[in-house]
């Protein structure tokens, strides 16, 4: 007897992988988007129903409608949420604004340089290993913090690197795949 292998569903006729199906957190984004657009245009077919009754269609006047210009803040706010980037605009707001979440001593020497979504890693370069030593040590203590100013899991891990070595090339000492001096910078 052979055991049965699942299916498999091929990809689109170009050759492209396919793209997942949202779930969890994202799927709920999705449906809470759908919710507020259908809610939103329900409300506007009201208002449109209210002004014909009274006689007439879209009047100008003093109170607000659909048509009059939005914010710059709100319609910032609107795409942020539209397009799903409330938490890669958050941490950005963070990284701006390092030295007061870290403290001036430890922000002279250490300075975010990215962080990825999907892992919901930070990674942090520091410019001497004592820095790197000290941050890693103080890592949880700073994950909780931000994850305070942020939301609840949107940092896991602050992932800690030490300064960047020269990259030495060329010299009559040079091992093949050597990256240099690791003890020093490293």
């Amino acid at each position: 007897m052979s055991e049965q292998e699942p299916p498999v569903t091929p990809g689109p006729p170009d050759g492209r992988p396919r793209t997942p199906e949202p779930s969890g957190v994202d799927l709920a984004r999705v449906a809470l988007r759908a919710a507020r657009e259908q809610a939103r245009a329900r409300g506007d077919a009201a208002q449109q129903k209210k002004q014909a009754r009274r006689g007439g269609g879209l009047r100008s006047g003093a109170r607000a409608d659909g048509r009059d210009p939005m914010a710059l803040g709100a319609a910032i706010n609107r795409l942020l949420n539209e397009r799903g980037w409330e938490a890669p605009a958050a941490v950005g707001g963070v990284m701006g604004r390092w030295p007061e979440i870290v403290g001036e001593d430890v922000a002279k020497h250490c300075v975010p340089e990215r962080y990825d979504e999907d892992e919901r890693v930070l990674v942090v370069r520091c410019d001497s290993t004592a820095w790197a030593t000290n941050l890693r040590l103080l890592a949880p203590t700073l994950v909780a913090r931000l994850n305070e100013d942020l939301g609840h899991g949107r940092v896991r891990q602050i992932k800690v690197q030490g300064p960047g070595g020269p990259v030495r090339r060329y010299g009559p000492l040079r091992a093949p795949g050597s990256t240099g001096p690791g003890d020093t910078y490293g």
